[in-house]
């Protein structure tokens, strides 16, 4: 007897993959938490084997779901491409996508995704970088479409979404509770200078214990409980846990996810590709 696997499953199980968590692939897949649920159960009945483990904090993928993941990619990528190609409108180029390095998850892989098979033939090129320095790409053209996090909107841009910044730190850590306070933010962190100066509002001593020009350095300073360090709120990682500091430390500001595209281009795949993106942040 013929077996098939069933692409929606196997969809929702990259989407909880990926994501780190039913919740979020709900709301990526359009889908209710109990449907996403049901699928993937159906999938591990359909298998015979587990997918997930869930006796962690956070869902980790078994064995078989670790081998199972790799299948799936390219059983849907085949799938969308078939589509893609049927529908193929025949648009060719590049757009040149900037999006700070914080934000990129969980939102424009899954835009990446949906463009990529709208427009086969189109090409992204995603620059994962600082605010201030996707503004000056942008301004001088070498960006046509970037989202920044930033306190206020510039002119020709639109607001997203409003967030605010979470102190975050290591799982079960206890940096947080250090005097003075232990400090991790790259050079050019648009967040450095508002965490610094919440701290001297509240009359909180701090010190800036990891500076680096590399993201790396500091999530992996910061998951070794050696510092903590902000983000904005929904975008934390699953080796960062956002602090319950119970008052111990200041609120931080809201900040806003803004949308800037190049003016004067009304190209379908440039209006697409902003619309995606409207899209997937409508859904927060």
């Amino acid at each position: 007897m013929v077996r098939n696997l069933d692409l929606t499953s196997l969809r929702s199980f990259v989407a909880v993959a990926d994501l780190g968590g039913v919740t979020r692939a709900s709301g990526t897949l359009h889908l209710t938490q109990s449907a996403v649920s049901m699928q993937l159960k159906r999938l591990e009945e359909a298998l015979g084997v587990g997918l997930l483990d869930r006796s962690a904090r956070t869902i980790a993928l078994t064995a078989a779901g670790e081998q199972l993941l790799g299948y799936a990619r390219r059983m849907l990528a085949l799938n969308d491409e078939a589509l893609s190609r049927l529908m193929d409108d025949g648009y060719e180029g590049e757009i040149t996508l900037g999006v700070p390095h914080d934000i990129v998850y969980p939102h424009i892989p899954y835009v990446l995704q949906r463009f990529a098979a709208a427009f086969p033939r189109m090409k992204v090129q995603l620059i994962s970088s600082f605010t201030c320095a996707l503004t000056k790409q942008f301004d001088t053209g070498e960006c046509d479409m970037i989202l920044t996090t930033e306190g206020e909107l510039r002119a020709g841009g639109e607001t997203l979404t409003e967030k605010p910044l979470v102190w975050v730190g290591a799982p079960d850590g206890s940096a947080w509770k250090a005097r003075p306070l232990r400090l991790a933010f790259e050079h050019n962190c648009i967040f450095r200078r508002e965490v610094q100066r919440a701290l001297d509002r509240a009359d909180i001593e701090w010190e800036m214990a990891v500076e680096s020009a590399s993201t790396r350095t500091i999530e992996a300073s910061v998951s070794a409980d050696l510092a903590v360090h902000s983000m904005v709120a929904g975008s934390e990682p699953g080796y960062f846990e956002r602090i319950n500091h119970n008052g111990a430390l200041p609120e931080l500001s809201l900040q806003k996810i803004n949308l800037y595209c190049r003016q004067g281009d009304d190209s379908a795949p440039l209006l697409a590709l902003a619309e995606m993106v409207r899209e997937a942040y409508s859904r927060d």
